[in-house]
């Protein structure tokens, strides 16, 4: 145990080990925040369409030669975004439906240009790396730490001062449009943010595992909590927990980051419930 802590203490000595600490915390704690919302709302796999279209924006930015892929990505995603929002509330369209068709498309339109283009060596490595994480977070520059944690500390802002629409929104949708409020746009900014998180997120865990970032966290609180405020921030607890528990253990064994933390994520999960079986749920 000795031995482990003084093997941890050196690595985070080394500046790109803290750069990846502070954002997949930062990316955590995001992910969770819109993650208890999108589940309740049915909506959760948003994220996974979404992750599929900044696959999609990247394959793009890769053929054009960009060489800071970031705008592109995330004013493609926000597009999608909104896009699907509004495809959602088709009636000829079911969200469901908007999401699988984005999603799909994005995804062989991404990887039929890397293909038709390509100028790397290694393509299936680029793919792989692109869906499935990569090292990439523990190459992160001061710069790019600096733009994630602006944009995670608009996207908490935003939560924490519409978080009394995004409650009304999320539960009665009808009973919020009945009193005047404007439901339509807070279900707009809700997709915005969940764009800003993806792109955020694509190099923590690639884009196929997203969807695990905002989803285990909400459903693993759900199974103790029943008060959306006490789900929220156990939500938030438990996915920056096992973010920063993932990180440390993908750096320590050598394994792969984004697929660790969705590992602990899944043993998390197990854990609460268990726990949630055994004590009924906590009712607030």
């Amino acid at each position: 145990m000795a031995e482990l802590a003084e093997k941890l203490s050196l690595y985070l000595q080394y500046p790109f080990v803290r750069y990846a600490l502070i954002v997949g915390t930062l990316i955590a704690l995001c992910s969770s925040l819109l993650g208890v919302t999108l589940v309740l709302k049915r909506f959760s796999f948003i994220g996974d369409g979404l992750s599929h279209v900044a696959f999609g924006a990247m394959a793009i930015a890769a053929v054009v030669g960009l060489t800071n892929e970031m705008p592109l990505v995330l004013a493609v995603t926000i597009i999608s975004a909104i896009l699907l929002l509004r495809a959602g509330q088709n009636a000829k369209i079911k969200g469901d439906a908007a999401v699988a068709m984005i999603s799909v498309g994005a995804l062989a339109i991404g990887y039929l240009l890397m293909n038709i283009f390509s100028k790397s060596s290694n393509l299936s490595g680029d793919v792989c790396s692109t869906l499935f994480g990569s090292t990439s977070i523990l190459t992160l520059t001061k710069t790019e730490v600096w733009i994630c944690a602006i944009l995670s500390l608009l996207v908490v802002a935003v939560f924490v001062f519409f978080y009394n629409k995004i409650f009304s929104v999320t539960f009665d949708e009808n009973f919020a449009r009945a009193t005047g409020m404007k439901a339509g746009l807070y279900n707009l900014v809700i997709a915005v943010v969940v764009a800003v998180i993806i792109v955020l997120s694509m190099n923590l865990v690639g884009s196929l595992l997203i969807s695990a970032l905002v989803i285990f966290p909400a459903l693993s609180a759900m199974r103790v909590f029943k008060n959306f405020k006490a789900v929220t921030i156990c939500s938030a607890v438990f996915s920056v927990s096992c973010a920063l528990l993932g990180i440390l253990i993908s750096i320590l064994a050598g394994t792969p980051v984004g697929s660790t933390i969705v590992a602990v994520d899944i043993a998390g999960f197990v854990l609460f419930f268990i726990a949630g079986s055994v004590m009924g749920g906590v009712k607030k």
